[in-house]
């Protein structure tokens, strides 16, 4: 990652001020910025003006270059076939959900099928917001395999929503280097509620590792060219998690080498939704959930805006590899509705899990792990 491109580290700093928000109230988060990325960089797409430009800021940094940002999760969304053994399965939709009497701009439609599995689909916003609310879910269901079964909760489509951006992913990979089953056994993990036994696994393999600046990095490869990276702070993760930041996570990627790592990581569940309304407004991201939205690169009428963003994440991790689901619901609404040497790493205390895309940098799930 010392060499990282421009569009990694924007995607980087974007995950981690996520993260930050997201994560503020304490305990257990986990979300996918793959998936937010997605949907707010198609939102980007459709806004114009001030719209556009706060959403750009974020995703794209000092260098707003959504184009590359789109490139990167673009290819993200492939994951190369393994020369043996068991083949990783990714699923990755991007759907525009519309009103069938809301007009959508040609110029989105062939910007929309530039992203993977990118299309249009109707539902019955305005007339039937049960219906529409289940054939949104029951689409989400397909693709992250049943992991996220009710993306959108009751009341969450008004009499005035009107469309929907919305991306779904999954992913299941094994590990390069499995956990052995019969290695797995209670042990403590010191938690800020108190110190518990949870299941902890253990191998002992070469892994990438480093140790600067207060942390400790684990790489733990998996097919596919994925990989999931354990940052595991020296001291307390409430302490130290302020200091992590793009250069702290890519100066640890740098300085990391092949060593024998006898690793005690324990097993991971989490299913998490969060509401980023609040948080992207925290982030700089304002205007389109005012009246003053600007989204006519999605449709000609001018008087649509963001109700809501809605997402929920599920990271599970065992001895054989990761498997995670996560989904992002863009909700639109119209202002007026018409009808080296071997170390030792105990993961035993809280600490932070990102699962990547090795080639591009794309984070397909950011974690804090508190209370596992």
């Amino acid at each position: 990652m010392s060499e990282a491109t421009g569009s990694e580290r924007a995607h980087l700093n974007f995950s981690l001020a996520l993260h930050r928000e997201v994560a503020a109230g304490g305990g257990d988060s986990c979300f996918s910025p793959y998936s937010v990325a997605s949907a707010l960089g198609l939102v980007s797409r459709a806004a114009r003006g001030s719209t556009a430009d706060e959403l750009i800021a974020l995703l794209a940094g000092a260098v707003p270059d959504i184009a590359g940002q789109a490139e990167l999760l673009r290819a993200a969304a492939e994951l190369p076939e393994p020369a043996s053994g068991e083949a990783p399965v990714l699923a990755v939709s991007n759907t525009l959900w519309v009103w069938d009497e809301l007009p959508v701009e040609d110029g989105f439609r062939t910007e929309l099928a530039t992203w993977p599995a990118g299309q249009v689909a109707t539902a019955p916003f305005g007339t039937d917001t049960e219906a529409a609310r289940r054939k949104i879910n029951e689409d989400v269901a397909e693709t992250t395999r049943d992991l996220i079964p009710e993306l959108l909760q009751p009341g969450t489509v008004q009499p005035d929503t009107v469309a929907s951006i919305v991306n779904a992913l999954y992913l299941k990979t094994a590990w390069t280097f499995r956990f052995p089953d019969g290695d797995t056994e209670p042990a403590e993990f010191h938690a800020p509620s108190g110190t518990r036994r949870v299941p902890t696994m253990h191998n002992s393999e070469r892994l990438g590792y480093a140790a600067a600046d207060g942390w400790q990095l684990v790489e733990l490869p998996a097919a596919g060219g994925v990989q999931a990276l354990i940052l595991l702070p020296d001291q307390g993760l409430a302490a130290q998690e302020s200091d992590v930041d793009a250069e702290l996570v890519a100066g640890l990627l740098a300085a990391k080498r092949d060593t024998t790592v006898h690793l005690a990581l324990p097993k991971i569940d989490l299913d998490l939704r969060s509401d980023l309304n609040d948080v992207l407004r925290r982030l700089g991201v304002r205007t389109m959930f005012t009246p003053a939205a600007d989204l006519t690169g999605l449709t000609p009428d001018p008087r649509i805006e963001v109700s809501d963003v809605l997402h929920q994440a599920v990271l599970r991790i065992d001895e054989q590899g990761l498997e995670g689901a996560a989904a992002t619901a863009v909700m639109m609404r119209l202002v007026s509705m018409p009808s080296g040497d071997p170390v030792s790493v105990r993961v035993d205390r809280p600490f932070l899990l990102l699962v990547r895309h090795a080639q591009s940098g794309a984070i397909y799930f950011l974690a804090r792990v508190v209370e596992p």
